[in-house]
């Protein structure tokens, strides 16, 4: 669909839900941004089209129902159509903000925040048959849970906790909730579970054959203290064939976004269980910025790329070393990609803890870096303004302006078609360690972008990792 100039669903920020027809098929609500300039805008709305006017020929007049000025995406009618329920961001310019669930009265034409008394970020957001209650997914420390709430009392109730859940949907009959579900040891298969929380069953086992040929540990996690005495958690991952009087070494990853989270799943590129099978033992932190810890911690890395974060990875880091006697203190490295590159390359100029590091798709010069990205809102939001507006802070936590400190031999990984942080980044980066004589080598994939997503491509890539690995061990 096309309105005028603007693309509905929009380009970006959006769910994968972002127009719905009401029960009667007499109207569509759906996502738009009007903004004039996409770049710099999070401002997603929702707007409902009469579709009886399609019908007379009548000019096409639509209403603007969600009052934020951040990201309102993912509008769904309610069975009996009284409501339109959806997600509300409410700051502008953030993409990382609480995700609201708002309820609009398409009668009383009132919308209201039905999760003002909990802090948690909805998606996937499904009625319940009867109309009374909304079931959702949120992030929820290591998960990704389903939840339900009543829209009278917004009484919050969790359905299931220990799940990462995605393409939630509800049966015919409105008993049972399908979702996918995955774990660091079982790619995504299909899970039913009744409305009420009881009788988690596999349905589908496409994987079970090759699984049962393969030796995998589930994740552990641990708690460290981070930075103002918060509770950060890491996820650990023993190699195969785990010996407990053996040491191993250790690989050290950190997510990007910054706001995100490391979860127990099976991800097709940063797998924790590709990095254990190499005999490693794997540390993943959700330091600050990390979702399903409040937003308050996800708030906390903006302004602050290199501050808070910095330390509750290394605390976490610390901990690790000091409290578990299989880890080879004398091989540890680190890993990152994006935000995760980014801290590669601070760590790169603060410590020399590591071995060696591995930065895959990271930002280096946060200045530059603003010129070429093509979401000129994140920069802006994370650095409090423009460069020419903040410079000051620009500079603080940029990693380029830490060269002289370079030591840890690193492994830079990019892709030519990233459009998020630009190859660029990547070429001032290596551009630097060699003129400082640091021990580097670069991985260019000339039809890969912020992701490495072919699957020769990603062969590559892992087989790069593990010599690069190898080669500065001790």
């Amino acid at each position: 669909m096309r309105q005028k100039e603007y693309d509905v669903p929009p380009i970006a920020l959006g769910s994968s839900n972002d127009f719905s027809f009401s029960p009667d098929e007499k109207e569509i609500a759906f996502t738009m941004n009007e903004s004039k300039f996409l770049a710099t805008s999070t401002n997603n709305d929702i707007f409902i089209l009469d579709l009886e006017v399609l019908k007379d020929g009548q000019q096409i007049n639509y209403k603007k129902i969600s009052t934020s000025l951040g990201n309102d995406c993912q509008p769904v009618y309610s069975p009996n159509g009284r409501y339109i329920a959806f997600t509300s961001m409410e700051r502008a310019g953030f993409e990382a903000d609480k995700k609201r669930l708002m309820l609009y009265n398409r009668t009383a034409g009132i919308t209201t925040d039905i999760s003002a008394a909990f802090d948690l970020s909805a998606s996937e957001i499904i009625w319940s048959a009867d109309a009374k209650s909304i079931y959702f997914i949120a992030a929820n420390k290591i998960y990704n849970s389903i939840y339900k709430v009543d829209i009278e009392s917004q009484k919050l109730k969790t359905v299931i906790e220990n799940v990462v859940a995605s393409s939630l949907k509800l049966s015919p009959y409105g008993d049972k909730l399908y979702f996918k579900n995955q774990k660091s040891t079982l790619p995504e298969e299909i899970f039913s579970i009744n409305v009420d929380g009881t009788k988690l069953t596999q349905i589908t086992y496409v994987n079970s054959e090759l699984l049962s040929k393969i030796e995998m540990n589930d994740v552990e996690t641990f708690w460290a203290e981070g930075a103002q005495s918060a509770q950060v958690q890491s996820i650990l991952v023993k190699p195969p064939f785990f010996d407990p009087s053996k040491k191993y070494p250790l690989m050290f990853l950190i997510h990007g976004g910054p706001q995100g989270h490391w979860e127990d799943d099976f991800h097709y590129r940063w797998n924790l269980q590709m990095f254990a099978a190499k005999g490693y033992v794997v540390v993943a932190t959700n330091p600050r910025g990390s979702f399903g810890y409040g937003q308050k911690f996800t708030d906390e890395i903006s302004g602050d790329w290199g501050g808070k974060a910095y330390t509750d990875l290394m605390n976490s880091y610390d901990y690790a070393l000091n409290n578990y006697s299989f880890i080879d203190k004398q091989n540890t490295f680190a890993a990152g990609a994006s935000y995760g590159g980014y801290m590669i390359n601070w760590i790169e100029g603060h410590t020399d803890r590591f071995n060696a590091l591995i930065c895959h798709a990271g930002v280096f010069n946060i200045e530059s870096m603003y010129g070429t990205t093509e979401e000129l809102w994140f920069p802006e939001w994370e650095n409090q303004g423009t460069p020419w507006e903040n410079r000051e802070l620009y500079q603080k936590w940029s990693p380029h302006m830490f060269v002289k400190n370079f030591k840890t031999p690193m492994l830079v990984i990019h892709g030519a078609n990233d459009f998020r942080v630009p190859f660029s980044q990547a070429m001032e980066l290596f551009t630097s360690l060699q003129r400082v004589g640091v021990k580097s080598k670069l991985l260019y994939f000339p039809d890969e972008y912020h992701f490495i997503t072919k699957p020769q491509n990603a062969k590559l890539w892992w087989n790069s990792i593990y010599e690069w690995l190898d080669e500065n061990k001790k």
